[in-house]
């Protein structure tokens, strides 16, 4: 795979309280002044994300297309990923990110439990975000298979 850059880019105005920002999908523009706040982001996101929702959304679609990948000779109908970026309060080092749990549901036809559950392990090494993360947090995986043998 070759190298791979991408840019985004955050427009912040005011206090952190009161403020509120648009991050931008600077490369490709598929996403253009995402609001997001800090009382959206700790409360109610009231129609706003958090870096927390980017994180996960990053980490779910990244897993997806490794465990696709590892899923090469028997593809699959349909992979669900839902991730779920926690960060907690860590004693004496403030805010951190302190887990992603993914759960997943894959619809592969033909597939058996043992050859899923290999791709499922094979799919987190391989995932660039799940090793990011697993550096300072844990990544936990639900993976269930419907529809195989």
């Amino acid at each position: 795979m070759p190298r791979i850059e991408r840019d985004a880019e955050v427009v912040w105005n005011g206090n952190l309280a009161r403020g509120g920002g648009g991050l931008s999908a600077a490369t490709s523009g598929a996403f253009r002044d995402l609001p997001f706040s800090e009382p959206s982001r700790v409360g109610a996101p009231e129609g706003k994300t958090s870096p927390e929702e980017l994180l996960a959304a990053a980490h779910a679609g990244c897993y997806a297309m490794s465990l696709a990948g590892e899923l090469a000779r028997t593809p699959p109908e349909r992979l669900d990923v839902r991730a779920t970026v926690v960060m907690d309060e860590v004693e004496g080092k403030g805010h951190r990110i302190v887990a992603s749990q993914l759960r997943v549901r894959a619809r592969v036809p033909g597939l058996d439990e043992a050859t899923f559950s290999r791709a499922v392990e094979a799919a987190d090494a391989g995932c660039p975000f799940s090793a990011l993360i697993a550096a300072s947090a844990d990544v936990a995986i639900d993976a269930t298979l419907e529809g195989g043998d």
